[in-house]
């Protein structure tokens, strides 16, 4: 395993009516004047392309659109008086692959910014987010070949094109849990959380926060457990999975991200990482969240609750189609720049925990995803994670603390649960009761179930 720079076993915020959102014990400075978590919640950007196949043929195209977008957003958000805007650029697996492209489109929005900049002195940065595409062949190989060339080299490239934050949505791990959540086997989604992503992070984010150094002035942003607690939650969504169980891998999923506060990432935490409240009250980094103003690229029960901790608030993704009153980014930063305004104006009027408590109130107890998102929870799940030292040990420790809470839940009737919810929560509190201690004994438990899915030497097995 690689090893930890640094490891996390007290609270950076160990109350949770210190657990606000736009405030973050260590604010973050970077891009062009921008300073996040320092009592201001700003608008996180993200946008992308409308169905287009991108090759040589298309190259024109794809930027022109960029440039497109990059112009309207800066243009709203200039109309509307943001305070700061962060702009954030997810490459799309082609861009990763040929990573001279994703740099140029990184170029083309920070020359936006930076005209911006000049022009209205509008704090901005960019964040760069390259594709995780090391999962291309199976089993993934993730420190060698190919695949993990490539993306280094994206990084790299787009470290030097200009991104102020590099983030990833990595997915180490993702081969065993994918086919574990598919089955609903608890242990395999434990081994993948709990053993194999945790990991593939250390390693991965060392590799990361050495290309930052590198490149004075790129922070190393963080990761997000999107491929796992997020897909999770989709299923959930489309009844496929219990929704219990998609509220404990959430809680679980905190622990591989962060690995990569431990190796030295700064934040802002990634927008679709829902764990972002666990990892600024560990670290007192700032986080970055979506909620309702992402129903664009998809839907959640956790659209006000999602907001409640935020330093970023942020649209998830939208494609560049045209709407009635104009082109989706730019509409989707005139909402996102509303809903920042109320949250900062119920700040500077001694609001702030007021409304975030109204926010928590909204969602909490209508779903048990929203339930393990509350400030108290929040605080619940961190604690019991740095309780523990292994990342074994405090995967199953969150598991145990999301339970905890649920049932509490049950018990003052404040969640209401179908017969086959309650099941699960049975079934998965005996499945981490009989679950071994340590995670030795778990590798060598599951590896004729699971040994042929992923590759050892990838893991530092």
């Amino acid at each position: 395993m690689g090893n930890r720079v640094r490891q996390f076993s007290t609270l950076a915020i160990p109350s949770q009516d210190r657990l606000l959102y736009g405030v973050s014990p260590q604010p973050l400075e970077c891009g062009l004047g921008l300073t996040i978590g320092a009592g201001t919640v700003f608008p996180e950007v993200n946008f992308t392309l409308p169905p287009i196949t991108i090759c040589d043929g298309t190259w024109d195209e794809v930027k022109a659109h960029y440039e497109e977008m990059a112009a309207q957003i800066l243009r709203r958000a200039v109309a509307l008086a943001v305070p700061g805007i962060v702009l954030e650029f997810e490459l799309l697996p082609a861009m990763t692959e040929r990573p001279e492209w994703g740099a140029e489109i990184a170029a083309i929005l920070k020359r936006h910014l930076l005209a911006c900049h000049e022009k209205h002195h509008l704090p901005c940065a960019l964040r760069v987010t390259p594709t995780d595409i090391r999962d291309q062949i199976k089993p993934p190989l993730m420190r060698t070949g190919e695949p993990w060339q490539r993306l280094r080299r994206s990084l790299e490239l787009c470290a030097e094109a200009g991104a102020d934050i590099l983030s990833i949505e990595s997915v180490g791990g993702k081969e065993v849990h994918d086919q574990a959540l598919m089955y609903g086997d608890f242990p395999g989604i434990v081994f993948a959380l709990g053993v194999l992503a945790p990991r593939d992070m250390s390693w991965l984010w060392g590799q990361i926060v050495s290309i930052c150094q590198a490149h004075p002035g790129v922070v190393p942003g963080a990761d997000s457990a999107c491929g796992f607690a997020n897909t999770a939650m989709q299923l959930a969504h489309q009844k496929m999975l219990p929704e219990v169980l998609a509220a404990v891998v959430r809680a679980m999923s905190a622990v591989r991200s962060l690995a990569a506060f431990e190796q030295g990432a700064l934040g802002p935490s990634k927008d679709c990482a829902y764990e972002g409240p666990v990892m600024k009250a560990i670290t007192g980094r700032p986080i970055s969240m979506e909620g309702k103003s992402a129903s664009c690229a998809h839907f959640s029960p956790v659209g006000n609750i999602a907001a409640a901790m935020c330093d970023l608030w942020s649209n998830e993704s939208v494609q560049n189609v045209r709407l009635l009153s104009g082109n989706a980014p730019e509409a989707f930063t005139e909402l996102l720049a509303y809903d920042c305004r109320l949250m900062n104006a119920a700040a500077a009027r001694g609001g702030a925990l007021n409304l975030r408590d109204w926010m928590t109130a909204s969602d909490e107890w209508l779903s048990p995803q929203a339930a393990v998102l509350s400030p108290a929870a929040t605080i619940r799940i961190a604690s019991a994670i740095v309780g523990e030292e292994t990342p074994y040990r405090q995967t199953v420790a969150a598991g145990r603390a999301a339970l905890a809470l649920l049932k509490e839940g049950l018990a003052a009737q404040k969640l209401r649960l179908s017969r086959k919810e309650l099941q699960w929560l049975d079934r998965m509190e005996a499945s981490l009761d009989e679950l071994p201690g340590d995670e030795a004994s778990l590798i060598a438990a599951l590896e004729e179930q699971y040994g042929a899915l992923y590759d050892k030497p990838s893991y530092g097995l």
